[in-house]
């Protein structure tokens, strides 16, 4: 059952806040979104939730789970975001918590699992113009049977060797796939270019995946890579540097 009421968006863009990859690739669909006129329905989908079958010791570098966790916590923000102020306010409220998150400076020295405290997730209700009350959201555990059911929804649309983003073109009806994954950002005239390939790729019914494991660092400061540089060169095995093949 859709609910949205019958309306669907020309893209839905399954995030988790604590992604470095889907805010890289969210900040080039926005360049696309203004430049196209795109409708784009943000959308939740949580790395704890779709890990949680995992033992993080053994599977993860050692700040894994509690960053994973800290995204969870500000998806039942967002959540209660949508739900007492809608669809439209996800947008900027993703814009806000990437902006502290992975725009504030190296991740280097920081506690692990930060960027779920209260404060960032105030300050980030603030800029969007939501109500900061809402930060109370963090610890509401009943949100996450919601957030579960909308992780579950994109990977029964890509499958589940997958991470995220996941984006899903012209729904519902159109193809889903994870990514795209990228490290640069693209100018404006490349970012409706490369979009452009994309959604050709996506568009041929037989297209199925042109995938690899290996990415540069995002050029992003929680990367500690600033715009023209460029990244050092990791295995990214599963999308999260995976320890366990």
């Amino acid at each position: 059952m859709d609910d949205r009421s019958g309306h669907r968006a020309d893209v839905d863009f399954y995030f988790d806040p604590i992604c470095p990859f889907a805010w890289m690739t969210s900040k080039w669909l926005r360049l696309v979104q203004a430049q196209r006129g795109y409708t784009v329905d943000w959308r939740f989908i949580s790395l704890r939730l779709i890990n949680a079958h995992l033992d993080y010791d053994s599977h993860f570098p050692a700040e894994y789970e509690a960053q994973h966790t800290a995204g969870l916590r500000l998806l039942r923000v967002a959540s209660a975001v949508r739900e007492q102020h809608g669809r439209e306010a996800v947008g900027p409220l993703y814009a806000a918590f990437g902006a502290r998150i992975l725009e504030a400076g190296p991740d280097e020295g920081r506690a692990p699992g930060w960027q779920g405290t209260p404060e960032l997730a105030a300050d980030a209700l603030a800029e969007a113009g939501l109500p900061v009350s809402l930060a109370a959201a963090l610890d509401d555990t009943g949100r996450d049977a919601e957030i579960q059911a909308e992780s579950d929804e994109a990977l029964s649309l890509t499958g589940k060797d997958v991470g995220t983003p996941i984006i899903h073109f012209g729904p519902p009806d159109g193809v889903a796939f994870f990514g795209p994954v990228i490290s640069r950002m693209p100018d404006e005239d490349q970012a409706a270019e490369l979009w452009d390939h994309v959604v050709g790729l996506a568009r041929f019914p037989g297209f199925t995946e042109l995938k690899r494991s290996l990415r540069e660092r995002p050029q992003l400061p929680s990367f500690g890579v600033t715009t023209g540089e460029t990244g050092k060169v990791e295995d990214w095995h599963a999308g999260s540097r995976r320890l366990k093949r």
